[in-house]
């Protein structure tokens, strides 16, 4: 019988109440038995005759509460919710103490519905009947504080104007969960197709399609062909440097998966790396990432280390309610990866989180969730990273972003200024559609810029893979981890503003390459830096500058910020036993040549010192001082003489 069903499905249902009742709410007799009919009915399955037997008690007593509650049962068995308010409100307006828990069901419809005044008004009233369930009255106490953050979000809307991306990225088909480079450049996207097939209906299937930007404008989008299978693709994330592809494919009846893949269970994440402009095979990530569980909606952070992503902290079936958690795994220096952790209680709540985002600023973190105080379903939060790298309270990105319905998969272009999401609404090419809009300025992340380029050999100018290492001068830490294109050379690497940077570029049978970037305002952050690289041979006679060394004005003491480029220095002779270099020193013009003459022989001796106490036999090291006699550049300016106040390394033997 159905009714054993709804108690499933509505735990709030009244007919539970009827079994437990001896009494009803009127002494008509023929009210009753006209009711009791009506009952019978709708066990029988006959819900039309049934709505009108209840009709018809109701005639015989306009007391008699239970005829509307059934009604409205019946509405919202068949999901017409609009009917099953009414019915509800008929049946609260006869007598609201009478089957308080229908106070709770209206309540959570009207909120569902953004009825957010009337639904506060119930969940009130509801909240006056101590005697209910400790968890019914939590959960109405959190719905009542959900009324009244909505209804002052409503009064205090935020920008939001909403803009199709067009014919070259939207099609007549759905499309959703997009993916952007640290530089702005490749917008990748799923799109839900339909696939005809030689016998049966269309299928609809899920593949990844990319767009590329010329001249500010998106070009037509066109399908991954190495990643797309007759299968499911989904939830792309790329990495900031555009050279990984993280993404979910999922198992299907049986338990396979598509395209020869294989998985854990359920929906895995899988990688692909880019080789020249093709993508290779991808290969599932493992455990511990993937288990039997769901895992999916990855998003890789621009330091090249860290994964988020949603994991089901239970099962998805027809009868358990899943648990959707963010989750964040580093790789290890050795390739592998940490075992999952769970983000903290301020992020993760009872509710579900998902479509996690982080920022290319790795410090603003982006997410839906429906356990925060919000608009209804899943509405969009932002968390800043705080001092001591713990995530802050999250904060609700306000209405019109947030409606009552569910609200997902938001991405933050890179310049922190454009913001993209999908949506079915009207006016649109078709189901759902991408959109961007112009974020406000208390949502937007920190100001990022990029460098960009090529890395290639000085002497045959061969495309070179590389590896790249981008480290906060203040603190020492490792920021981001990255490498070039293999078949390419092409390089992005994300700057996050507020910070200076050494970058150090390496690669085994070459000199690696330094350089550091000032990054302390977010002007410095306007305009991307476009440099290829060009990385020297091991052999007698290559020089390079050490630009990341440091000394106090006037004095040949290294500065705690050298420590980056002299231990860089000392894993590069240990790589390469047989080397042997000399450590010079230069000075622009400014003062005597003796004073600069003895000050150049001793910054380039405090170097040797250094490798020296670090392991590095003094064999095979020399230094040397030459004052200001070989500027790299004219001396007439301050840029200039910056330039020529330098530490060179240069190849002397290589046995």
């Amino acid at each position: 019988m159905r009714k054993y069903v709804l108690v499933i499905l509505f735990s709030f249902c009244f007919i539970i109440s009827f079994a437990q009742r001896k009494t009803y709410s009127t002494t008509n007799p023929k009210a009753i038995r006209t009711f009791e009919n009506a009952r019978q009915l709708y066990d029988d399955g006959d819900d039309a005759n049934a709505i009108k037997e209840a009709e018809n008690a109701a005639r015989f007593d306009t007391a008699f509460v239970e005829p509307w509650l059934l009604i409205a049962n019946i509405y919202q068995d068949k999901k017409n919710i609009k009917k099953a308010k009414e019915n509800y409100r008929k049946a609260m307006d006869i007598n609201p103490d009478f089957f308080p828990k229908a106070l709770h069901t209206l309540g959570k419809m009207e909120f569902a519905s953004g009825e957010y005044e009337d639904a506060k008004k119930h969940f009130e009233k509801f909240l006056a009947h101590k005697e209910m369930t400790p968890q019914l009255l939590a959960e109405a106490k959190q719905y009542f504080s959900n009324c009244e953050f909505a209804i002052t979000a409503i009064k205090n809307p935020v920008p939001f104007i909403p803009v199709n991306l067009g014919d070259s990225i939207n099609s007549e088909f759905d499309e959703y969960f997009p993916a952007i480079t640290g530089d702005g450049g490749t917008f990748l996207f799923t799109r839900k197709v339909k696939m005809f097939r030689d016998r049966g209906p269309a299928i609809p299937q899920e593949d990844f399609f990319v767009s590329t930007k010329a001249n500010g404008v998106w070009m037509g989008a066109v399908p991954v062909k190495e990643i797309n299978t007759s299968g499911n693709e989904g939830a792309p994330s790329l990495s900031a440097d555009g050279q990984y592809l993280f993404f979910i494919s999922c198992a299907e009846a049986g338990g396979e998966y598509s395209g020869n893949r294989h998985g854990e269970g359920s929906c895995d994440i899988f990688i692909a790396k880019k080789l020249g402009n093709k993508w290779n095979n991808p290969r599932n990530l493992g455990q511990p990432i993937n288990s039997g569980r769901w895992e999916s909606q990855p998003s890789f952070s621009s330091d090249g280390r860290t994964l988020y992503f949603i994991r089901a902290d239970r099962g998805i079936n027809e009868f358990s309610r899943p648990d959707y958690n963010i989750y964040m795994t580093r790789i290890n220096d050795d390739f592998s990866w940490t075992e999952p952790e769970k983000l903290s209680d301020k992020i993760n709540t009872q509710g579900n989180e998902q479509s996690v985002f982080i920022h290319p600023d790795n410090q603003t973190l982006y997410f839906s969730s429906d356990g925060h105080p919000g608009m209804g379903g899943l509405d969009i939060f932002m968390s800043r990273r705080q001092p001591d790298g713990e995530w802050g309270e999250p904060v609700n990105l306000g209405y019109p972003i947030n409606t009552s319905g569910d609200e997902a998969s938001l991405l933050v272009g890179p310049s922190g200024d454009i913001a993209y999401f999908s949506s079915d609404r009207p006016g649109g090419r078709g189901g759902l559609d991408l959109y961007s809009f112009a974020l406000y300025d208390a949502a937007k992340p920190q100001k990022v810029a990029y460098l960009k380029g090529h890395v290639m050999d000085v002497d045959t100018k061969a495309s070179l893979a590389a590896n790249f290492e981008l480290i906060d001068l203040a603190t020492g830490n490792l920021s981001v981890s990255s490498t070039s294109n293999p078949g390419n050379g092409e390089f992005v690497v994300v700057l996050p503003a507020g910070k200076n940077y050494a970058l150090n570029v390496s690669r085994e049978n070459y000199l690696f390459y330094s350089e550091h970037f000032e990054m302390k305002d977010s002007k410095s952050a306007r305009e991307p830096y476009l440099k290829d690289i060009y990385l020297k041979p091991i052999k007698a006679g290559e020089s390079i500058v050490l630009n990341n060394i440091f000394y106090e004005t006037a004095k040949y003491d290294l500065k705690n910020e050298s420590k980056i480029e002299l231990d860089k220095l000392v894993s590069f002779m240990k790589k390469n036993p047989k080397v042997k270099i000399e450590i010079s020193g230069h000075t622009d013009n400014v003062g005597s040549k003796p004073s600069n003459q003895v000050l150049s022989v001793n910054r380039a001796k405090s170097v040797v010192e250094y490798l020296v106490a670090h392991g590095i036999a003094n064999t095979r090291l020399t230094s040397k001082g030459y004052g200001d006699s070989k500027p790299i550049a004219e001396n007439n300016s301050e840029a200039g003489r910056a330039k020529n106040r330098r530490t060179e390394l240069t190849i002397v033997s290589v046995n």
